[in-house]
């Protein structure tokens, strides 16, 4: 069971191996060591911070990342447009910081997998060391370059997040089974357009684009309005379906 501790203000802190000092203060490890979920800790100055069972979320925006990372509004449209769930088996292309990848492992569960290529040594060392902290054992990190073949075949999903995702088409659609999907993220439209054109070349089915925007409620004692600073563009994310 992994742990963290939220003070006052809702700051996430990921429990280490180490004292944690904060700007309220310290907790020594071994007090943190032998607390439990629901605890109240009390920094030196008398601060609490409150013991919790780490989540998902809470792992990936406390883990180490060099990189930007998927957010979860763009990860939630990509589950719910091709009805991924326990079981199944996943190719991702541009591992990066390992962020989707976790999301990816976690959805499928044991009984599934996630193949995921990364061309860059540091980012795949990266991942690799955020895979193995969060537990996962159906992940297969590869230090490869996906341009040059999938190993993989009869996949559900083919995920690319890549800058030039239509050089993969061809090796996803020989990697997917019938039915399955290429989903891929791109933050220009240019990209669209020319990843659209290719997958209409290559015969995929149920072509699409979306964009994901998020804006938060304020709510107070005066009044209730949406926040003046919303999630807005990330990437555009394009569906194709092989049949």
């Amino acid at each position: 069971m992994m742990k963290i501790l939220m003070n006052d203000k809702g700051k996430k802190f990921l429990i280490g191996t180490e004292d944690l000092h904060t700007e309220q203060g310290y907790i020594k490890q071994e007090e943190i060591a032998s607390s439990s979920p629901g605890d109240v800790l009390k920094t030196h100055m008398g601060r609490e911070f409150h013991v919790l069972e780490a989540n998902i979320n809470d792992y990936i925006q406390l883990m180490d990342r060099r990189c930007s990372i998927i957010l979860p509004k763009d990860l939630g449209i990509i589950t719910a447009y091709t009805g991924l769930g326990s079981g199944q088996q996943i190719v991702e292309a541009g591992t990066g910081a390992g962020a989707a990848t976790i999301f990816l492992g976690n959805l499928v569960g044991e009984n599934g997998h996630v193949f995921s290529y990364e061309l860059r040594e540091d980012f795949s060392q990266i991942a690799e060391k955020n895979v193995k902290g969060f537990g996962l054992e159906n992940v297969t990190l590869k230090c490869q370059d996906v341009v040059e073949g999938i190993d993989e075949e009869n996949v559900d999903l083919v995920f690319l997040d890549l800058p030039k995702p239509w050089e993969v088409v061809e090796q996803a659609r020989d990697a997917l089974k019938s039915g399955g999907y290429l989903a891929a993220y791109t933050p220009y439209i240019d990209q669209v357009k020319l990843l659209t054109r290719i997958l209409k070349k290559r015969k995929f089915s149920d072509i699409k684009s979306v964009e994901c925007l998020v804006r938060e409620i304020e709510v107070k004692d005066k009044g209730v309005r949406p926040k003046t600073r919303m999630t807005g563009h990330t990437a555009y994310l394009t569906f194709g379906r092989k049949v």
